[in-house]
């Protein structure tokens, strides 16, 4: 179904002629907007036309490949008539990947509420949704014109919509906290607070939260903030976290062995990369006509389980010196001295450095959970500060 995606869109919001040509400079254009240039960006820049194509043949396919990668490793459980509200929803881009990386889930009735502030954005997500199910209804759409302002949001949360079995929000709050001084970490401690309470307040007691940003170090450490203050509303981190403990990516969190200090996370941040060797063979023409390749996909995210099944199943940290970890792969593979390769992993005692040779190092793909027992003598990398752990066995 991805590799169909473009020739979808192309059939739906076909372009006339004269303005084909102009498609890679408008998505390169977009491109700087979106990041070097974001400062000159309109809020309602997905309202001109010709941005909005550019979205829709670039942006749009590479978000849903990039989804339809993470959405089967998380466990999106769904009951008939739940309620899912996609907020900053665009074109409808979660709701599109999930009909395609979820076929189990395509009979059973399920009301979208799709919220965003642009409504050329949320009639074209709705038409290509449509050509995309083939005019299936078992999925009722709603469509809601509606800004996200976390500025007006103080102590409370008031509900404008029924609470949702799933909650979701897809690279929304990089627009908000991509302004900030990279240095000024109360700021965004104080955005993820308000981002937790919006989108608690969004979800029933039992619902399940799904956040993903690019996988940038600032997107990182906003995960890592939120992930605190979810927390704190009692949703407990069920992927990409093994654990409710600390987390080891923010500043300070924990401390390094034979009195070295703190350990320095400024160069590393929770965030998983992906090869895009089997993308569209049209989406990665119209990406090199752009001048905008992608070899590779990286993103971080949140999956939160809801309140009231963390209070009956809160997460146990494991201190047992003789009990097996599992580990959440976390980085590219990278050479050690003595012809030994490394990735990085995250796990209830902290930052891991997982080793051993090549071939068994380089079939762990990022993103995967895989095993290693006990840290012999909580020996640290004198680089990183991270455990280290050998693989024993994957999972």
């Amino acid at each position: 179904m991805l590799d169909k995606i473009p020739e979808l869109i192309k059939k739906t919001f076909p372009i006339p002629g004269k303005y084909r040509s102009r498609l890679p400079s408008d998505i390169a254009r977009l491109s700087k907007l979106l990041t070097n240039n974001r400062g000159e960006r309109a809020l309602s820049y997905l309202s001109k036309p010709d941005l909005l194509s550019a979205y829709l043949y670039y942006f749009l396919p590479w978000n849903l490949y990039r989804l339809c990668l993470l959405i089967p490793a998380l466990n999106i459980s769904l009951a008939e008539n739940d309620i899912i509200t996609d907020l900053g929803c665009g074109p409808l881009t979660f709701t599109c990947a999930l009909w395609i990386s979820c076929p189990d889930l395509r009979n059973i009735p399920l009301v979208f509420n799709c919220v965003d502030r642009s409504s050329p954005a949320l009639e074209a997500g709705k038409k290509i949704f449509t050509a995309l199910c083939k005019n299936s209804d078992t999925w009722k759409i709603n469509i809601i014109k509606e800004d996200i302002d976390l500025r007006k949001i103080k102590t409370s949360v008031t509900r404008k919509r029924k609470p949702a079995s799933l909650v979701c929000a897809v690279n929304l709050f990089n627009e908000i906290y991509e302004k900030l001084p990279h240095n000024n970490i109360e700021e965004l401690r104080r955005t993820a607070e308000k981002t937790a309470k919006l989108l608690h307040g969004e979800a029933s007691q039992e619902g399940k939260i799904l956040t993903v940003e690019p996988g940038v170090p600032q997107s990182g450490r906003f995960i890592s903030l939120l992930r605190d203050e979810l927390i704190k509303l009692n949703r407990q981190p069920f992927s990409p976290c093994t654990h409710s403990a600390d987390c080891p990516f923010l500043e300070g969190a924990f401390k390094l062995t034979r009195g070295r200090g703190w350990i320095d996370t400024k160069k590393r941040w929770c965030h998983f990369a992906f090869e895009s060797f089997d993308a569209p063979k049209e989406l990665t023409a119209i990406s090199k006509a752009a001048k905008l390749p992608k070899e590779r996909l990286v993103l971080s995210y949140l999956f939160s389980g809801g309140s009231r099944a963390a209070e009956k199943n809160p997460q146990k940290i494991n201190n047992s010196a003789k009990e097996k970890q599992d580990i959440r792969v976390i980085s590219d593979a990278f050479t050690l001295p003595e012809n030994r390769f490394g990735r990085y992993g995250c796990c209830e005692k902290g930052l891991v450095l997982v080793t051993g040779d090549k071939n068994r190092i380089s079939e762990i793909p990022s993103l995967s959970l895989t095993a290693a027992y006990p840290f012999e003598n909580e020996k640290r990398d004198s680089k990183s500060g991270a455990l280290l752990a050998s693989i024993k066995d994957k999972t």
